[in-house]
Parts: structure tokens; sequence; C-alpha cells
């Protein structure tokens, strides 16, 4: 799959590849059995039309008329019941609220993960917040996260966060914030700062070896995609955090992390790998191009023999334009490792500033080794140990920093986990 062409795509492809159809438009709002929902849906159906099923080899649908009219009742049927069954869940949460808004620091207590969990953290995501501020006090109410995580997955300091946490509690209180469930037209504006809680959430799961976050993670991606299945960076968030949980069978053993690369893939899950490939098509069908799509190609290409580290690359620059994340770029020198050696990608990694980030030492130690400079690789997988937070990771670095002896070359081994 070549997906670092998503980075260069023409906007004229997209109209050539909808002019066949456009032109049954006029005459199909003309016909009385076409109801106002499903001209509502038809026109977005031929903006939207990519490779769905009833196309010739040629690109054309065989029945224009028939897959346009198909396809809209659908999206409209899709759309009604969506706003069913929102509707019917804000009732139930409404019963909750009947008696005021409950404060975001009460859902601390709650013994067990609630089924309308998703409906609360949209409401807890509120956008009079700043985004950061809605998704750490998200994380921290709903998420099951310390505050001491939640910094170290936003690269500040405990004391940073603990008093950015404290600010949005008093201004909650004092500006009168109201928690309710928001309204239908409503979640779109709060949908970025839900995915980055439920991503979050999701990480802190696959890297802090809490499992129970990592499938919480992914029950709120699937409850996602249910209420916005036409959101493509929802499909695609969806899609990342499948493949990534995909190997979770691999990635340890005898207690001690597995890089990618020596991991037994008769463990991966093929199913879930299928499950999120077709999500992430679905995703790319719709023509928009965020930051979780991009991510989930990554991750599809990391799962393919040989490695594509070109395409792995040239993503990783895409998504450091959109995101501005230096983590970001950290990855991206990973690639330019694989290409054009280790100095190269170390000429990256000294660029940035992730002194406190746990895997920005161990890939600069890496790297390191493979350059012949063991001396300096040594001592970036002290600093590496010292921030690990799991004992696999633990484990892991260790043994590397005992492999490591001053002037002993080594042959380049990967650092996906």
């Amino acid at each position: 799959m070549q997906y670092a062409l998503l980075a260069y795509a023409p906007e004229e492809d997209t109209d050539r590849a909808t002019r066949p159809i456009r032109g049954t438009l006029a005459a199909l709002f003309d016909r009385p059995n076409v109801t106002g929902w499903v001209r509502l849906h038809a026109e977005e159906s031929a903006t939207t039309l990519r490779n769905d099923e009833g196309r010739t080899r040629d690109g054309e649908p065989a029945n224009p008329t028939g897959w346009l009219i198909t396809t809209a009742r659908n999206r409209a049927i899709d759309h009604l019941r969506r706003q069913q069954v929102l509707a019917d869940k804000t009732k139930l949460l409404a019963r909750d609220l009947e008696a005021g808004p409950r404060p975001p620091e009460a859902l601390m207590d709650d013994a067990t993960i609630p089924d309308e969990r998703l409906e609360l953290i949209f409401t807890c995501c509120h956008p009079a917040l700043a985004l950061e501020t809605q998704v750490a006090l998200t994380l921290r109410t709903l998420g099951g996260l310390s505050t001491d995580e939640i910094a170290l997955a936003f690269l500040v300091p405990f004391e940073t966060m603990s008093k950015r946490l404290t600010r949005a509690k008093h201004k909650i209180r004092h500006a009168g914030i109201p928690f309710a469930v928001p309204p239908d037209h409503q979640l779109p504006d709060r949908l970025a700062a839900v995915l980055a809680v439920v991503y979050l959430i999701f990480n802190q799961g696959w890297g802090g070896g809490r499992v129970d976050l990592a499938a919480e993670a992914i029950h709120l991606g699937r409850a996602l995609a249910d209420l916005m299945p036409d959101e493509a960076e929802v499909l695609a968030l969806l899609a990342l955090m499948l493949l990534h949980d995909a190997r979770k069978a691999a990635r340890l053993r005898d207690g001690q992390v597995v890089p990618l690369d020596d991991q037994d893939r008769t463990l991966w899950d093929t199913r879930q790998i299928d499950e999120g490939r077709a999500l992430l098509q679905r995703a790319m069908a719709r023509g928009r191009t965020g930051p979780y799509l991009v991510q989930a190609a990554i991750a599809d290409l990391h799962l393919q023999e040989p490695r594509d580290w070109r395409q792995i690359a040239a993503l990783y620059g895409m998504l450091a334009r959109q995101t501005g994340s230096p983590i970001v770029e950290m990855n991206r020198a990973i690639a330019v490792a694989e290409i054009d050696g280790p100095v190269a990608g170390l000429a990256i990694l000294d660029r940035l500033d992730l002194d406190h980030y746990r895997y920005f030492h161990s890939t600069r130690a890496e790297l390191l080794r493979r350059a012949g400079r063991d001396g300096e690789a040594q001592h970036a997988y002290r600093r590496a140990l010292d921030l690990a937070q799991t004992e696999p990771e633990q484990r892991f670095l260790a043994g590397r920093l005992a492999e490591t002896t001053p002037s002993v070359r080594r042959e380049p081994r990967g650092t996906s986990t």
C-alpha cells in the first residue's frame, strides 16, 4: 500500500473520480420517490466516492443513479439511527444529572466503568476550557490516570500538571461551566479532545503495561465509531489502536520487552489486523487526511515485511507538519536512520528537547550504539533506565546496557516494540 501518496494526492483526482456520477444528481433530485434525507446525503455520497462496491474496472459505478440512491439512502438511515441512539442515551444520563451537575472529582470514585462513559467524556471535554486542559482533566476524572501519568503524557513536570488541573477545576466552579451531555450538533466541536483522551488512555495501557486501559480505550473507540461512523479520524483512531494491540501477545517474552523485528508473528492477532486495515481503508475513502489516519498508515507499514522505511519517513514528515510534535520528529529520526544511517538519525535527535521522555533516550542510545559510540550509548541507556516505568522495559534496557561495551560495533537492530 502506497500510503506516502496521501501527502501528495492532488485535488483534481477526486473531482475526476466523482465527475461521472455528478451528472446524475440533477435528474435524481427530480424523482418523486427520493426523500429529503436521501437528497441531503446524495451530494455527499458523490463527493466521497472512492473505491466503493459497484464501480466498474474503469472506476465508474455500473449504475450511477442506482448507486447514488442506495448509498445516500443508507447514509440517511445511519444518520437517523445515530440520532435516535444518542437521544436514548442522553435521556439515561439526564436522570443522573437531574439533581444538579456532578463535579468531575466525584466521577473518580466510580468503582466500575459506566456504560455511559463515552457520553461523560464528551461532557468533560467542554470547549470553554483550553484543548490540553480538556484532555488532562478528562484523563484525571474519567480515564483512570494519575496526575503523574498525565504529566508524563504531556511531557511536563508533575507540579505543572497539578497546577493546571487545579486551575481548571477553579475555572469550572467560579465560571459556572455547565456539565451536561452536549446535543448532537455540538459533538464535532468536542471531537478533537475526545479523540486525544481515548488515544492517551490507550497509550498509557500500551506503553505503561496497563492492559485494562488499552482494552477500555478500544471499547471507547468502537463506541465512538458507532456514534460517528462518517468521521475519518474516528475510524482511523480505532484502526490505529487495533493494529498496535494486535501484537500484544508477542510484545513480552520471559518478562522482557521484545522489539518488533524479534517478535513471533504467529502470535499476532491477524483478525484484528484485518479489521484495523479495513477501518483504515474506510477512513481513507473519506478523503480527509488527519493525524490519526497518518499514524494508522504508519502502524500498518510497520507490520509489513520488509518495512518500507521511505514511506514511513515521508509519513512521519507529514505528521510532524500536522502536529509540530517533537515525539513525531523522534520517530522520523528512526526511519531516517534506517535509510541514511545512524548519524543522520542522530542529527535529528540532537535538535529535540525531550530529556524527560524515556523513549528519546532509548532511541538515542540505540543509534549511538549503531554508530559505534558505545560510551555515549551506555550513558543514554542509563538515562532511559532511570525513566523506565515498567519492569519489562527495565529488564530490556538493562540487557541492552549490559551488551554495550566500548569499541565493539554491532549490526543494526530495530527499536520498535
